[in-house]
């Protein structure tokens, strides 16, 4: 056994157990940091298949901002997981049948599963032999040269969807005092102003 197999091993463990803990601890904070755990095992084996781009990926935008964000939220938020976790012991037996069912049909896809014929070719042209161009250059010429249109056709959709969802959630609420700032620049300094002349002893 050589020693990518021991690190290949080790990080695949770790990323198992790492999930494993994830789903199973109770306290919230201990998930995420599990989470974080596993992020930076699969970073790991990401790296071991020469992938370091995706690797960095996926240390920077999962590890670096969702799971410290999801940790943040946990933290802040005083919520009371006990309570909510009550009420989940009598939808079990019906979690448990969905599992099962959803096992089972995995295991039939998987069961007859099989290659096409000249699938392993077209996968290979699909990008420049890695003896020839690095990973990182070959995804770039992959995404901004070949499939230009569709990936910018993917951006064009999560900008709408985060437009919607904004709207979506806009609410106007009344008795709420709001900043207009072109009615701050323009006020006339001779109206924004008043002069009292107050005597001893009479107050405003």
């Amino acid at each position: 056994m050589t020693a990518s197999d021991v690190i290949f091993y080790m990080f695949s463990t770790t990323v198992i157990l790492a999930g494993l803990f994830t789903v199973i601890s109770r306290n919230p904070v201990h998930s995420v940091l599990w989470l974080i755990l596993a992020f930076l095992s699969s970073a790991g084996l990401f790296v071991m298949l020469g992938a370091e781009f995706v690797a960095m990926l996926l240390v920077i935008v999962y590890v670096g901002a969702v799971a410290v964000l999801f940790l943040f939220v946990v933290m802040m938020l005083d919520v009371d997981f006990a309570e909510l976790k009550a009420g989940m012991a009598q939808y079990l037996p019906l979690a448990l049948l969905i599992g099962i069912v959803i096992l089972m049909q995995l295991g039939m896809a998987f069961g007859v599963w099989q290659f096409s014929e000249g699938a392993t070719d077209r996968i290979a042209a699909a990008a420049p032999a890695a003896s020839e161009v690095h990973n990182t250059k070959a995804l770039g010429l992959l995404i901004y040269d070949d499939y230009i249109l569709l990936f910018q056709l993917a951006g064009l959709i999560l900008l709408v969807a985060m437009i919607g969802a904004i709207v979506l959630t806009l609410r106007h609420r009344t008795h709420v005092k709001r900043q207009d700032i072109l009615r701050q620049m323009y006020r006339d300094p001779a109206k924004a102003l008043e002069l009292k002349d107050v005597k001893p002893g009479q107050g405003l």
